[in-house]
């Protein structure tokens, strides 16, 4: 006899234990000493740039737009599988309470979120409105219910198999999300607030109306399930081995001028594998654009000399780390090892794109300094990352290659 409420705590309780095996190897480690250390830091440039600002400064649009992307961005996490759009799709009908769970517990997460969303944000509002912290709780409340009537819109339109009426979705419920966040953080006439409640309101009773007679699209819930959690695996991978991680490859034909001048010889064809593999494979070339224009960012907005070389090295070490994977990336594939090379060739081919990728990331992260400090401090952070990529990647990162290769 089916029973729905013991597979939701199968599913719920397999998909929590799967995240708990891997975030004690992700929160485990130098990447948290990291971690802290930039959170400290964002949190204390983050107060002195809030006391620089002045009383007219546009608090209410900046959080409204922001925290328009909180409310607005609702998945719903159903925790199903491939094999459910063949056993499951005939018991649709029986399964609204899973629904009802799956929504209360998406709803719980994105809660949280707002929780930290709204925190960051009233130190800003306070500056702007004599420091007054008492209207926490009535935003966080109010923030709370348009998150639950943005999940139940989401809800419905997941019965509509058309990408533009997804699209469409999203646009119109950010927008009457951020007028509505703009009205309230600007102290504006309950009544316009109203209006902007009522139109979500009417919102999810068409979209309910209209999908009556429609089934759920299982494809496209499966399909969202499976990045996400192909997601966190990817961030996973980058602390220990994942085998449930299915790799992704693409083609980025506008980077082949970087392959073109590898040479077609022997004692090149790790060098050729791994540069391949960190432009196509994964999401190896995306960490490092990533982590490169955040550093440039935070460097450029910290004014104190000293934090800006600070950074160069940080976040060439969060790079450097998260690029480790890349070495083992093609251990279970057999041809590998039956390259007619000589074993040192995999170490070296690797060392050397590994120090070629932070040596580049020293410059740009250089420039960044530059452009919010001054010439002697630019070449200060270049000189100094340049010291810490050949260090890193001959002496920090050798007792783990060798462990590799034991």
């Amino acid at each position: 006899m089916f029973d729905e409420k013991q597979l939701w705590k199968e599913r719920f309780g397999r998909t929590v234990k799967e995240l708990t095996r891997y975030l004690r190897y992700i929160f485990n480690g130098h990447i948290v000493i990291v971690m802290v250390f930039l959170l400290g830091t964002a949190a204390f440039y983050y107060q002195e740039w809030i006391k620089t600002l002045p009383s007219h400064f546009p608090a209410a649009a900046v959080m409204a737009i922001i925290l328009a992307l909180l409310v607005t961005y609702s998945p719903i996490y159903t925790f199903f599988s491939e094999a459910d759009k063949i056993f499951l799709l005939p018991l649709e009908d029986r399964l609204s309470s899973y629904f009802r769970r799956s929504l209360a517990v998406s709803f719980l997460v994105h809660a949280y979120i707002l929780v930290m969303g709204l925190g960051i944000f009233m130190p800003l509002y306070a500056r702007v409105n004599d420091g007054s912290f008492n209207t926490f709780l009535p935003f966080l409340l109010i923030l709370l219910s348009l998150k639950i009537i943005n999940l139940l819109i989401r809800w419905k339109i997941q019965y509509y198999i058309e990408t533009s009426v997804h699209i469409l979705d999203a646009c119109v419920r950010y927008a009457v999300n951020a007028v509505f966040l703009y009205f309230l953080f600007s102290g504006a006439s309950p009544i316009f607030m109203l209006a902007a409640g009522v139109l979500l309101i009417l919102l999810y009773l068409f979209f309910s109306m209209k999908s009556r007679d429609k089934g759920l699209k299982w494809e496209i819930l499966i399909d969202q399930e499976e990045r996400r959690m192909t997601s966190f695996y990817r961030l996973a991978n980058m602390f220990t081995d994942v085998p449930k991680l299915k790799d992704r490859v693409k083609r980025r034909k506008w980077l082949d001028w970087l392959i073109s001048g590898i040479p077609f010889k022997q004692d090149a064809t790790f060098k050729n594998l791994f540069v391949r593999t960190f432009l196509r494979s994964g999401d190896y070339f995306g960490i490092f654009i990533r982590l490169t224009f955040i550093g440039a960012g935070a460097i450029y907005l910290i004014s104190y000399g000293m934090g800006q070389i600070l950074l160069v090295p940080l976040f060439m070490y969060l790079t450097g780390f998260q690029l480790l994977p890349l070495w083992n990336h093609h251990q279970d594939k057999l041809w590998v090892n039956l390259y007619p090379v000589k074993g040192d060739i995999k170490e070296k081919s690797f060392k050397q794109l590994l120090t070629g990728i932070l040596y580049v990331q020293a410059l740009l992260l250089s420039l960044a300094v530059l452009a919010n400090g001054g010439w002697m401090a630019s070449l200060l952070s270049l000189a100094l990352g340049i010291l810490f990529a050949y260090v890193y990647t001959h002496f920090y990162i050798q007792k783990r290659l060798a462990g590799s290769r034991a």
